[in-house]
């Protein structure tokens, strides 16, 4: 999406997530980095495989991913990065390994993106509606986001996978210590 079809998106999307929640209807409507990495379990692993489409951002907008919340960065923890999402799979209420809800990217400069991992997101409210536990996904559980929160979403589950770019803090942590945003230069790409 480009310019103001972009900002219409942006800004919608927090209103359809707390609308989503609130109705209660869960059902399922370059260069390379080289990788020396985490650890390669089979989430990791996974993730590698069906993203690997999407070092080019292109393939990844043409599958249904959009930019949304600019570049993410944190006070101290560094950063999370360019967050495209795909809304189809946030409001379907479930967690499948095969199609994370959001691909993350690390802005690298004169506009280019370099793919760092992805992040399966659930919101709280419509998982808690049928689970008795936060959600865990081969092994690995999810960090739970409060609201009010940044992003201006409902209470959230979510887990990230650095499964492109090494994070020296863990490869399942929110936060990515050597992502910066300090490249990006606002737009959608």
């Amino acid at each position: 999406m480009r310019g103001k079809g972009f900002v219409r998106f942006t800004l919608s999307m927090a209103g359809l997530l707390a609308l989503a929640s609130v109705s209660g209807a869960p059902a399922r409507a370059e260069q390379e980095h080289v990788h020396a990495g985490p650890t390669q379990n089979a989430l990791v692993k996974l993730v590698r495989e069906i993203t690997e489409p999407y070092k080019d951002v292109t393939a990844a907008e043409a599958a249904g991913y959009a930019l949304a919340f600019g570049c993410v960065s944190g006070p101290d923890q560094g950063a999370m990065g360019l967050h495209y999402v795909n809304m189809r799979y946030v409001l379907d209420g479930k967690i499948d390994a095969m199609y994370p809800e959001i691909v993350i990217y690390e802005p690298i400069g004169n506009g280019q993106l370099r793919l760092a991992g992805a992040d399966y997101l659930v919101l709280a409210d419509d998982w808690d509606k049928t689970h008795a536990s936060a959600p865990e996904l081969m092994g690995q559980k999810f960090h739970q986001f409060e609201a009010p929160n940044r992003f201006g979403l409902p209470r959230f589950y979510t887990l990230h996978v650095w499964a492109w770019k090494e994070n020296p803090t863990g490869t399942f942590v929110n936060w990515h210590s050597n992502i910066s945003c300090d490249a990006y230069s606002g737009g959608d790409r």
